[in-house]
């Protein structure tokens, strides 16, 4: 296999990768759902270059998280099918770090939006 074959390979993987994350997990469909929605307020809104490379970074990052936390969320259950109270705490950290991101990303979205909202009027 040459190295433009292990590229394309290694883009399929990632790619089915976030498609079976995409099936599988309610909240993965929820940041996307959010995110065409800020991505349609954003061209409605004229944000300006910077906005849109923030809002780009904080969706990628949501996202990012959130396919991390899947990830782990998967591994903890193949290593601990049972209730495991160290397994939970683990995987209420990774569901923690999901929250957190988007709390963030939330305000910053905020900050960039409500000027231009009150600007409508």
């Amino acid at each position: 296999m040459n190295k433009i074959q292990k590229i394309i390979q290694s883009f399929s993987y990632a790619l089915n990768g976030i498609w079976q994350a995409f099936k599988s997990e309610v909240n993965l469909k929820i940041h996307f759902l959010v995110s065409l929605c800020v991505i349609l307020a954003g061209f409605l809104l004229h944000i300006s270059s910077l906005e849109w490379l923030t809002i780009i970074i904080c969706i990628a990052f949501v996202i990012t998280i959130e396919l991390l936390n899947t990830a782990i969320e998967k591994l903890a259950n193949i290593i601990e099918p049972n209730r495991n109270k160290e397994i939970g705490l683990v995987k209420d950290i990774a569901a923690g770090a999901v929250l957190f991101s988007a709390i963030g990303t939330a305000v910053i979205g905020l900050i960039i939006f409500i000027p231009k909202i009150i600007a409508l009027f």
